[in-house]
């Protein structure tokens, strides 16, 4: 019996991640593969919240578990027990929102570097035609392993075929389907029920949507992406390498666009969680991760890793590890220094050539210029500690 249909009207996204991602030989659910520092799925939430949806559901099925420890209560979990196909997938949602008026933003949790930006383009343009679903295609040069885009005489829309079950001429076309859609709600689930699995795979497809829409006197609109990169999917290690390196040249181009220097971007790796400050010289070799802040007029030299950590302002690190630590203002860092984490280093310290620092505190103005190690630690300021010295367990 179909439920009563409420009059509230929402905005909602079901991201599909139930498969099993079996080809990229892992125990680890594909979507919490990390991209520039964050699991992929976190890339598509944060992008659809940015977009301005009210309730975020995320249809899950194998290692289930591990996606809902990683978000929490950041979003609501249906279930795919069998996977049936994508149109099955977004079905399972039915109970969870399908009486209620809105517009659905059907997505992938494997297709990362979709923006905001694209989203919330895709909700206007569905808002602003009265369409009953608005779909997403992108123009590329090499369409193999994606859905066409078959049109009519009329140019709009006619229907989606899977490249399993396309024509020879059909796979000749470019335009594709990313397979990113908004539905008005109501439709969407109408149009499910009509879905059937004839097909070469036995699936229920959410592509035959587009024609049954049709077929319901409905209209369909599309809205091209202007970067086909942006709708890019991840299948095996060798996409999440691509689209790591598309990511991270375009976190190295914002970065130098607000003041940072880049001494060789192709062989700088910025997380996505990293923020420089203005005047920042970054040398080539390095490698920046996690929650990690840095304030203007530092330099970090080649071969540095720095993995969430603080540094405040003209702090100089060279050929060191840095992790998990605080680095104040004016501070000196190696060559060839290990800061472990829980550190802090004082205002105009020096820690210098293999000087390793784990779990302490050095006061400000205090040097430990070489060949030392200083362990839970409290160092008072303007000390000096001479080579060849351990200092474990101290306080002064």
């Amino acid at each position: 019996m179909q439920k009563e249909r409420h009059t509230v009207n929402e905005t909602f996204a079901i991201v599909l991640a139930a498969g099993l991602g079996t080809r990229m030989k892992s125990s680890i659910h594909k979507v919490l593969h990390p991209l520039c520092g964050k699991p992929m799925i976190r890339h598509v939430t944060d992008s659809l919240r940015g977009a301005g949806v009210g309730r975020l559901l995320v249809v899950v099925g194998a290692y289930a578990e591990q996606i809902e420890q990683e978000l929490g209560a950041e979003a609501e979990y249906v279930r795919q027990a069998r996977q049936l196909g994508t149109g099955h997938a977004v079905l399972q949602a039915r109970e969870a929102i399908g009486g209620l008026e809105g517009h659905t933003l059907v997505c992938y949790g494997d297709t990362p570097l979709v923006t905001s930006h694209t989203y919330r383009s895709l909700l206007n343009a569905h808002r602003e035609s009265g369409a009953a679903v608005t779909m997403l295609t992108a123009a590329v040069d090499n369409p193999s392993g994606f859905g066409r885009i078959v049109r009519d005489e009329a140019g709009e829309v006619a229907r989606i075929v899977e490249e399993k079950d396309a024509s020879a001429e059909e796979k000749r076309i470019k335009e594709i389907n990313p397979g990113l859609y908004c539905f008005s709600n109501s439709v969407l689930f109408q149009a499910l029920d009509r879905v059937q699995n004839k097909n070469s795979q036995r699936e229920y497809y959410l592509t035959d949507c587009i024609r049954i829409v049709k077929e319901m006197g409905l209209s369909v609109q599309s809205l091209l992406v202007a970067d086909a990169h942006e709708v890019l999917g991840i299948n095996d290690r060798v996409q999440l390498a691509q689209l790591n390196r598309v990511l991270r040249n375009q976190i190295n181009e914002l970065h130098m666009k607000n003041g940072v220097t880049l001494i060789d971007p192709n062989t700088t790796y910025l997380d996505i969680t990293v923020r420089i400050g203005e005047d920042t010289v970054i040398g080539p070799g390095v490698t920046i991760s996690g929650l990690t802040s840095i304030g203007k007029g530092c330099r970090i030299g080649a071969g540095t890793e720095i993995e969430s950590s603080t540094l405040g302002e003209r702090v100089a690190v060279h050929h060191s590890v840095v992790r998990e630590s605080i680095i104040a203002d004016d501070a000196s860092i190696g060559p060839f220094a290990f800061i472990r984490p829980n550190s802090v280093i004082g205002e105009g310290a020096k820690v210098g050539d293999f000087v390793e620092v784990k779990n302490s505190n050095i006061g400000a103005g205090t040097k430990i210029p070489h060949l030392a190690y200083v362990g839970d630690s409290d160092i008072g300021q303007n000390t000096n500690i001479g080579c060849g010295a351990i200092t474990v367990n101290y306080d002064a």
